[in-house]
């Protein structure tokens, strides 16, 4: 069990993709993306999300993503945030984004 003071330490905020490329240099198969959560600016992320997405479908559209842990190093990318998602029944990642348009940078809470 943890706390809500726990759970207030993660910065789950919301962003729109801008840019999604093609990451073959990935161990696994992943996508680049460019994610603008408003004032908080657009940060880069690597998303293993290729079952159900392709680059093209992904601009646009409104994520939810983990802003304030530290950026780590992906093969040549450094990815800023991490995007959330949970597994299907055969345990692809599906998107976790709000049902409706919400602004950017807007905090889980």
């Amino acid at each position: 069990m943890i706390t809500f003071d726990d759970f207030a330490k993660l910065d789950i905020r919301t962003g729109r993709i801008t840019r999604a490329e093609p990451f073959p240099e990935a161990r696994k198969p992943a996508i680049k993306l460019w994610i603008d959560f408003g004032e908080l600016g657009e940060k880069r992320s690597s998303a293993q999300v290729t079952r159900h997405y392709a680059p093209e479908t992904l601009v646009g559209r409104q994520v939810l993503a983990v802003v304030n842990f530290p950026p780590r190093q992906i093969g040549p990318v450094m990815s800023e945030v991490l995007v959330l998602g949970v597994p299907d029944a055969e345990g692809e990642v599906v998107l976790i984004a709000p049902d409706r348009d919400v602004p950017l940078g807007g905090r889980l809470f």
